[in-house]
């Protein structure tokens, strides 16, 4: 395996979030994307949302990143404090990330199924049965760019 690291959701507060944690961890803040920089908004998020938090990161270590999107749309609604972390893998091969994903999520629920998007050749979200939450990553060769 790559690398994990803990990711965080917030209905909002993202970005407030993360300059206090710049300033207590210190370090510059990494990939920070709004839903806006995906230009064809293929995510589908509304207007209201578009300048929200779709990706942060701060580094805490060499090895370790603390990351975090605001959550926007109807699963804001039903966003609960205290469910906003996630233990995010990123795999070295789409083997492992589809050995990690189908192992994580077996007994427990899928929020999004393991496939490719604008930042990844696979990533999906799960929920374990014992209610810890994943997200699997395999990068591969996708390399986002902004417009």
């Amino acid at each position: 395996m790559q690398s994990v690291h803990p990711y965080l959701n917030f209905t909002g507060s993202a970005e407030r979030a993360f300059e206090l944690y710049r300033e207590v961890f210190g370090g510059e803040l990494l990939g920070l994307l709004r839903f806006r920089d995906f230009g064809d908004n293929s995510m589908g998020v509304g207007e209201a949302d578009l300048d929200k938090i779709a990706h942060i990161a701060l580094p805490l270590s060499p090895e370790t990143n603390l990351m975090a999107s605001d959550v926007v749309g109807p699963d804001a609604e039903a966003f609960i404090e205290g469910t906003n972390t996630y233990i995010y893998l990123e795999a070295d091969t789409a083997e492992e990330a589809e050995r990690l994903f189908a192992g994580l999520s077996a007994g427990g629920h899928r929020e999004m199924p393991l496939g490719g998007t604008e930042w990844a050749e696979l990533y999906g979200v799960c929920v374990d049965p014992f209610g810890v939450r994943w997200m699997v990553s395999f990068t591969g060769d996708v390399e986002f760019k902004l417009d």
